[in-house]
């Protein structure tokens, strides 16, 4: 029905180029329903695949209703599970039990109208990078949009955490929460954030949501409740960022106990505390199987059928440090950290594979935030260090970082899970 709808609905056919179907995992509901103001329930929708032909022999883009033969779209619906879909799995224990295969959740995709685009400069702002906003271009796959996800993003009230809030509103999401140990700061940040897209017209007055809360990831039961509320609030956590984190440098003879605790409790055991709970509500939207054991139905079930959960990805944000040991500053708690944080992602990649969780890791080299920026100002002789020992030859700019958050965030990555992705310039090859 809601398909039916969509390709009904009034979009423009913008470049005369042949659009080929593609198919990927889906948001937790239809972009359709963004268009027609209403949700769409996984449970509701019909078997099966379709898709749009392409569109060959184009003219030039007019405006006009599109019919299903040449609506520029891509479209697939999740599957209704029934009996026959059971296939047998050995458990741990060497028992066998029913469950359903790993099937991924599929979508309608549509282009967004040309007045969804952005475009603009954001600025520099003192308190994080600064953030550019390029116009969407037309051709770029849907596939990487963020449309009607809700993003939570650790650590984002400034520095890398802002920027990847930023890039999502950027990008589409119209639900993002900014969690920082400052909770102030946090509900500036997220004021920021919707006053600025709204302000220089990249978005509607109401149509994107942001809000701040205060969150110290090393305290489990405080990331329990700043995860209730975001769910209270928006219904579900459809992406997870861990970019929160600190890093100091002692010799390590010299390392004081306190502080080392204290660098892995927010580097190691926050990004754990904030992935499970994440994962807990991506996990939670499906549950488990109804029917009884031992049914006429299902005459091989054991106590419950795991059916895999909506689509979610988790990112946490590691370091190139985690794979080598970077010098000339000596830091053997953060690389030990950020290790345990790329071991951990695989870990929990494989853990939570078949319920459709994805979970990644972003490993940067050398950045040039601002708190970079005045340590090198200082220190002429470290970035000149810095920039040598990397092949490009310079210090990244939180910039090179937007592309890698928004292919590991969206459904362009959707086979990929397990990954460090590392943007280092080439650091950590030689």
């Amino acid at each position: 029905m809601f398909a039916r709808q969509a390709l009904r609905t009034a979009v423009r056919a913008r470049a005369p180029y042949r659009f080929a179907p593609l198919v990927v995992p889906s948001a937790s509901f239809s972009s359709a329903a963004s268009l027609s103001k209403s949700s769409v329930t996984r449970r509701g929708a019909k078997r099966g695949i379709s898709s749009t032909p392409a569109l060959e022999g184009a003219q030039e883009p007019t405006q006009s209703v599109l019919t299903p033969t040449t609506a520029r779209t891509f479209e697939t619906y999740p599957p209704r599970f029934s009996s026959a879909d059971l296939v047998l799995k050995l458990s741990s224990s060497g028992k066998f039990h029913a469950a359903l295969p790993s099937t991924p959740r599929v979508i309608v995709h549509e282009y967004p109208e040309e007045h969804e685009f952005v475009e603009g400069d954001l600025g520099h702002s003192t308190d994080g990078p600064e953030v550019d906003v390029g116009k969407h271009n037309q051709r770029t796959l849907a596939s990487f949009s963020m449309t009607n996800k809700v993003c939570v993003i650790t650590g984002a009230a400034r520095g890398l955490g802002n920027l990847f809030a930023r890039t999502f509103a950027e990008s589409g999401s119209n639900a993002i929460v900014i969690l920082d140990l400052d909770q102030g700061l946090a509900e500036t940040a997220a004021k920021d954030l919707v006053e600025w897209f709204e302000e220089h017209g990249q978005a509607e007055k109401g149509e994107i949501s942001a809000i701040g809360l205060g969150c110290d990831v090393a305290d489990e039961k405080n990331v329990q409740d700043c995860f209730a509320k975001v769910v209270e609030k928006y219904g579900r956590i459809d992406v997870l960022v861990t970019a929160a984190g600190i890093v100091e440098n002692f010799p390590a003879q010299d390392y004081p106990t306190e502080k080392f605790r204290k660098l892995m409790a927010i580097n190691v055991d926050g990004s754990f505390f904030c992935a499970r709970e994440a994962a807990k509500d991506m996990m939670r939207r499906d549950g488990e199987c109804p029917f009884a054991a031992g049914s006429a139905l299902f005459p091989l079930i054991g106590k419950s059928i795991v059916i895999p959960s909506a689509p979610g990805s988790i990112v946490m944000i590691g370091s190139m440090s985690g794979a080598c040991v970077n010098v000339p500053q000596p830091q053997a708690p953060y690389n030990a950290s950020k290790a345990a944080v790329r071991h951990m992602a695989s870990s929990l990649a494989v853990e939570w594979a078949t319920r459709n969780i994805r979970v990644n890791v972003i490993s940067p080299g050398y950045m040039a935030t601002a708190l970079t920026r005045v340590i090198l100002d200082r220190d002429p002789v470290l970035k000149e260090t810095w920039e040598n020992l990397t092949p490009m030859g310079r210090i990244g700019e939180p910039e090179d970082l937007k592309g890698a958050v928004i292919y590991l965030a969206s459904d362009a990555s959707g086979f990929t899970t397990g990954t460090d992705l590392r943007v280092d310039g080439g650091y950590t090859l030689t």
